[in-house]
């Protein structure tokens, strides 16, 4: 199978250094926006900003997903490959993300602390870690599937576990709008359910890890 060829380590690391690249120039433009509105140190409830300042920001979000696909697709694969270096770039660009941001700013300054983690279509509220962990389970997901390509054609791609995955996924996006309605309103975030977090993870790693286990 041609992806045996080209699915390896080299492949991984090429990508991974553009990850981290770019999680460094999201990190930049963060410390950049709270030099602006938040000189003390980030901290909710949020201060309100100008529109044209919002759209742009909302607009920069979207592109750097557009450029993690785009460069994903540079990859000489079927969809399926595609998607795995995409969810491996988005897992390494997060942490880095935040680790550029530890180095920058010294932030986040505990494990739980609260953050926006995306804006679109709406601020997603929870504590850093959670992301982290996500982004932790893509790259593990990636390396296992790196170790044995040959997996990509048996049970861990069935249709069944991409439902499974599919609603896991929407399961931890609603942890994230938990708080977003209490945040806009001007609240302070209070309640992370970590309980459907955790649940939606597990569940959603070990359905992918007993599909690739029987493959």
């Amino acid at each position: 199978m041609e992806v045996l060829k080209k699915f390896n380590f080299k492949t991984l690391l090429n990508y991974a250094v553009f990850a981290i690249a770019m999680g460094y120039l999201e990190a930049a433009v963060v410390v950049y926006l709270r030099l602006l509105y938040y000189p003390e140190g980030f901290q909710f409830p949020l201060k309100i900003i100008p529109t044209d300042v919002a759209i742009v920001e909302l607009g920069r979000e979207l592109s750097t997903i557009v450029m993690l696909w785009f460069a994903a697709r540079t990859f000489n694969g079927r969809f399926r490959e595609r998607f795995i270096i995409f969810i491996f770039m988005f897992g390494v660009w997060d942490l880095f993300y935040y680790f550029w941001l530890k180095v920058l700013l010294n932030w986040p300054a505990s494990w739980l602390e609260w953050d926006i983690l995306f804006l679109i279509p709406a601020p997603w509220i929870g504590p850093w870690l959670a992301p982290a962990l996500v982004s932790i389970g893509f790259i593990v997901v990636t390396i296992l599937l790196w170790l044995q390509p040959e997996k990509f054609d048996g049970p861990a791609f069935s249709k069944k576990v991409w439902l499974v995955e599919i609603i896991c996924a929407l399961l931890i996006l609603i942890s994230f709008f938990w708080e977003t309605a209490n945040v806009v309103r001007g609240g302070l975030p209070e309640y992370y359910p970590w309980w459907l977090f955790f649940a939606a993870y597990a569940l959603g790693f070990g359905t992918f890890l007993r599909a690739y286990l029987k493959s």
